[in-house]
């Protein structure tokens, strides 16, 4: 499963320099109700649960992420919201003791790409097949029946770089695997390189992805829609 402790220190200016549009994906988010007690997937540094607490402060909103560096970064963050409470997690070993309205991912353990018209693909953090089965197993139990489990949708990953806010030079290369791609990371500063992160990801096809989370309760409830950032499925 990708660790991203190389990254921790960089992320938040790497993701606010245009890399995604929180503002945008809470408008999502919070579109669907009821909304009681919310789980995000891979909070990283929790830049969206940041957004989401401020518009709702009356929801119970749980974090989790593999990378304690992050984890670290989102607490001080969020120290000032006491709906907010974060837990360092391997979803393949989740327990939570409770359940949730809503679980979602936007680039976190799983999400999808969909590249024109092509159908979507899931895209997941861990490489082993029967761990993401294990996975979604876990996350089952802490979906409420009824319950909406949300798998952001991302556009095609591609190399290139790209001068990020600080003034150092973000780029990333893409290599396929027999598996999926994997994914390097780099920030340089003039000749010197600030951070280097390898991530290893394993792929379904939109097939493969509906049937193994089929398999854990979840139903594909919603076709994308024009400005629509989550596939959505619904728990049984």
């Amino acid at each position: 499963m990708g660790d991203y402790s190389n990254m921790a220190n960089y992320y938040d200016v790497i993701m606010t320099s245009g890399y995604y549009d929180y503002e945008k994906i809470v408008n999502n988010l919070v579109t669907h109700e009821p909304l009681h007690r919310v789980l995000e997937i891979g909070c990283g540094t929790g830049l969206i649960l940041e957004e989401l607490a401020k518009r709702q402060p009356h929801v119970r909103i749980e974090g989790i992420d593999l990378t304690q560096p992050m984890l670290d970064i989102a607490q001080h963050r969020l120290q000032a919201f006491s709906n907010v409470s974060l837990s360092q997690q391997n979803v393949c070993e989740l327990a939570l003791g409770h359940e949730h309205d809503l679980a979602f991912s936007y680039g976190g353990v799983w999400y999808f790409v969909i590249d024109g018209d092509q159908e979507p693909f899931l895209v997941s953090h861990i490489p082993d097949d029967a761990a993401n089965h294990t996975g979604f197993e876990r996350l089952s139990r802490c979906v409420a029946k009824n319950g909406t489990l949300l798998l952001g949708i991302q556009g095609p990953h591609h190399d290139y770089e790209t001068v990020i806010s600080n003034g150092m030079l973000y780029s990333q290369k893409i290599e396929p695997t027999p598996i999926g791609f994997t994914k390097h990371y780099y920030l340089k500063d003039g000749a010197q390189t600030m951070m280097a992160q390898t991530v290893n990801y394993r792929t379904y096809t939109f097939a493969q992805a509906k049937d193994m989370l089929s398999q854990y309760g979840f139903t594909y409830a919603s076709a994308q829609n024009r400005g629509q950032l989550f596939l959505g499925f619904t728990k049984s």
